[in-house]
C-alpha cells in the first residue's frame, strides 16, 4: 500500500507540473492569459499539498476519476483549442 502511495503522489506531481506548464505557456505566449491562468488554477488540484490544504480546510478531496475527466479536459483543451504546439514555438523562437 505504501508503495502505491508514493507512486500515486509521483504522478500527481508530474502531472500538476505538466499542466502549470500548459497554463504558462497559454499564458505568457499567445493571446490566451485568461485560459492560461484558468489552466494554472485547475492545475493546482493535482499538487499533494494542496490536495491536504483543499481536505483539511473544507473537508472535500477530488476523486481520482475527477482527476482524470479533468486532466483529459486540460490536454485536449490545450492541445486542441489553445493550439498549444504553436506557442511552443513561439516561446522557443523567443530563447
Amino acid at each position: 500500500m505504501e508503495k502505491t502511495l508514493q507512486i500515486g503522489s509521483v504522478v500527481s506531481w508530474l502531472f500538476g507540473f505538466l499542466f502549470l506548464a500548459i497554463g504558462f505557456i497559454n499564458t505568457f505566449w499567445g493571446n490566451d492569459a485568461g485560459y492560461g491562468l484558468f489552466i494554472i488554477i485547475l492545475s493546482l488540484v493535482y499538487f499533494p499539498p494542496m490536495t491536504a490544504i483543499l481536505r483539511e480546510t473544507t473537508g472535500l478531496s477530488v476523486p481520482l476519476a475527477v482527476k482524470i475527466i479533468l486532466g483529459l479536459f486540460i490536454l485536449w483543451s490545450a492541445l486542441g483549442v489553445a493550439e498549444l504546439p504553436e506557442k511552443i514555438d513561439l516561446m522557443l523562437m523567443d530563447f
